[in-house]
């Protein structure tokens, strides 16, 4: 069935106001190579699903100590960060594999992934996402592609020793997002192809900014350009340097101001996004970059992974055991020591007016570890990573996605054509991202501040507008004997402090948990769960689990018990807790190819409701068992009713797509 068939249907059901509909998108179009419809055959083939399992590391002797004394105090505490965004932990996700993880096309979303990005925008308003990498590189925006595609990739010109292949896209991958946008407030990062400057190819910044308007950020200008002259890349001369750079920035910045197509407007770009592999940041910033072109540039922007993978996926350097490094992932000072190359430099962005990015991280380089980066300590890593970016005063961390090669993806959609649902995979930092937007909430005020005291159990305060708000308590300990669990004693003045208590005389606490830090898929986050490999939707499942401590009011002190491993998230307030706790808006699609596993309404519902009215306190469901919230409330503007009309159903079921 083409689409325009679609359109008329929408049409005849009193639809004429709908723009899209949403698809589990069938495999996109790639030149050069073959596809694989069999997700039974790629579980083992796919680094996505690789079940490889670690052993968590042997717990410390003697344990941690049992019980840790946090003082607060109301009015604020030293070397907090700067207020911060609750949408400060984003995704990046690599250009090529765009079409499979946002939607087949403009008029077919992704449903899962606007059910994954609504849970984010319900926590805290908005998602900022990059869509990117080093596939933007050479990627050729052109009107159109054979058979209508979206998005093409050439495998069989790939460079590079990672096989990074050379990308075509019609402006129907812009609109694609701008749905998205409509839907879940998700706002985009795109990048300039930076391999040829003479002239640059400019269609992404007249088109980005004409199809996104307010839903774009920023373009970035070059994806690790410390790198470009280095064997075996050959996209710059021997040589190549920070000053270079500046130039090729200032041959940007001309040849947009000289462009009467694009729209003129400020602070359009990301630079530097170096590796630091080559270059270090302060190498970058002498140059006068900042100074110069300053009018020109949103923020400045830095890519950082722990470690790498290169020599097991591409033969490049030398071979790490994961076994080895897991326990690397699992002690505070990870995060320390690599934020400490960058304190600087957030000092220098804060200076200039400019927000900090981390603007591509995750867990390893060359698409991260088996055993580690899709295991319960990778959620823990991930998160303790983010508060220390955010208490050393980044504004932003875009974790990436991947694609079926990477074992680090925040969210990976299933290696077929099929539309069912259920059939994503929620890795770790997914989880990581969710706890994130609930520890920095809505305010736009958060402020981190980090009072570890033992390196296995990091601990953080969030402060907004003056007042203690929430407590992070890590245990990154795998000890079933109970022996390296520890009891977090914290007060607000009051205490020993001899100032008027401030503490709570109840608490809230939300634990993310897993029996071990090994462990792979069905994390708990406050009790709920996007399950194992192939089992999601994008929504959580479960009844919440939120805990209520009693506090001893006459020592104005409270205590939280943190397992080993978890991560406890402590509200201070039911104002706190309320503020991310809002129902999630979430989407069920009318474009199915099976009769179980799709949206069921029941057909006395038909019968009666004229195709339109009669929904109200009416549900439908997404599986045979599965509750749903009422139609009418679970899509919003234009997209509702290309969303939930139920009569296309019965047109739909049986189409072959």
């Amino acid at each position: 069935m083409h689409l325009p068939v679609l359109s008329l249907l929408l049409s005849s059901v009193g639809l004429a106001s709908a723009q899209y509909t949403v698809y589990q998108p069938q495999q996109q179009v790639i030149f050069g190579g073959n596809t694989n419809s069999s997700i039974q055959g790629l579980t083992t083939a796919s680094a996505a699903y690789d079940p490889t399992l670690l052993q968590a590391p042997t717990p410390p002797d003697p344990p941690v100590p049992t019980n840790q004394f946090v003082q607060l105090y109301s009015g604020g505490m030293d070397d907090l960060s700067m207020p911060l965004s609750g949408a400060f932990f984003g995704f990046s996700i690599e250009m090529s594999i765009a079409t499979r993880v946002l939607g087949k096309n403009s008029s077919l979303l992704q449903v899962p992934f606007l059910n994954l990005m609504a849970n984010i925008k319900e926590r805290v308003g908005w998602v900022q996402v990059r869509v990117g990498g080093n596939t933007q590189e050479s990627a050729e925006l052109v009107q159109s592609l054979p058979n209508g595609i979206t998005l093409a990739k050439d495998l069989s010109s790939a460079f590079n020793p990672t096989g990074t292949p050379p990308l075509a896209y019609t402006p129907d991958l812009l609109y694609l997002m701008g749905n998205i946008s409509s839907l879940t407030n998700t706002r985009w990062y795109l990048g300039v192809p930076f391999f040829n400057n003479t002239p640059y190819s400019l269609g992404i910044v007249q088109q980005g900014q004409q199809i996104l308007g307010d839903n774009l950020i920023a373009f970035q200008a070059g994806n690790e350009p410390d790198l470009y002259a280095q064997p075996p890349r050959t996209h710059r001369p021997p040589g190549y340097g920070p000053f270079d750079y500046m130039g090729d920035i200032g041959m940007l910045v001309g040849q947009v101001a000289n462009n009467s197509l694009i729209p003129k407007k400020n602070n359009l770009f990301v630079v530097p996004s170096i590796s630091a592999t080559v270059w270090t940041p302060e190498e970058v910033w002498n140059t006068g970059i900042v100074g110069t072109y300053s009018s020109s540039l949103y923020g400045l922007a830095v890519e950082r992974y722990l470690s790498n993978n290169c020599a097991a996926r591409y033969g490049i350097g030398t071979a790490i055991n994961p076994q080895d490094v897991f326990p690397s992932y699992l002690t505070h000072n990870s995060s320390v020591n690599l934020v400490s190359s960058y304190v600087n430099s957030s000092q220098f962005a804060m200076a200039s007016n400019k927000p900090m990015l981390m603007f591509e991280t995750n867990t390893a380089s060359c698409s991260g570890f088996p055993g580690i980066s899709d295991s319960f300590g990778a959620a823990l890593w991930s998160l303790d990573w983010a508060f220390m970016m955010a208490f050393r005063n980044f504004s932003t961390a875009l974790f990436h996605v991947g694609g079926q090669n990477a074992y680090y993806n925040p969210f990976t959609p299933p290696p077929t054509n099929q539309s069912a649902f259920r059939q994503w995979t929620i890795g770790p930092v997914y989880y990581s991202a969710l706890v994130m937007a609930e520890a920095l909430g809505p305010s736009n005020a958060s402020r981190v501040l980090d009072i570890t005291q033992n390196l296995l159990t990091p601990i953080y305060v969030i402060y907004e507008n003056g007042t203690p708000t929430k407590l992070a308590f890590f245990n990154f300990v795998t000890d079933p004997s109970g022996a390296n669990d520890y009891t977090a004693t914290f007060a607000v003045g009051g205490g020993s402090t001899g100032l008027p208590g401030a503490t709570p005389s109840t608490v809230k606490v939300k634990y993310l948990s897993a029996p071990s830090v090994s462990v792979k898929g069905n994390f708990s986050w406050g009790g709920q769960t996007f399950g194992n490999n192939f089992e999601s939707d994008g929504r959580l499942r479960g009844a919440p689990v939120i805990q209520t401590v009693n506090c001893n009011t006459q020592a104005n002190t409270c205590q939280v018990k943190v397992p080993a491993p978890s991560f406890a998230l402590v509200f201070l307030s039911d104002v706190a807790l309320m503020a991310v706790s809002s129902a999630t808006l979430t989407f069920p699609t009318t474009v199915v190819t099976r009769t179980r596993n799709t949206v069921y309404i029941d057909p006395s519902l038909l019968a009666n409701s004229n195709g339109d009215y009669g929904f109200q306190n009416k549900k439908g469901r997404t599986s045979l068992s599965s509750d749903a919230r009422p139609l009418r409330q679970a899509s919003s503007g234009s997209f509702a009713h290309a969303c939930i009309v139920a009569v296309l159903f019965q047109f739909l079921t049986y189409l072959p797509w």
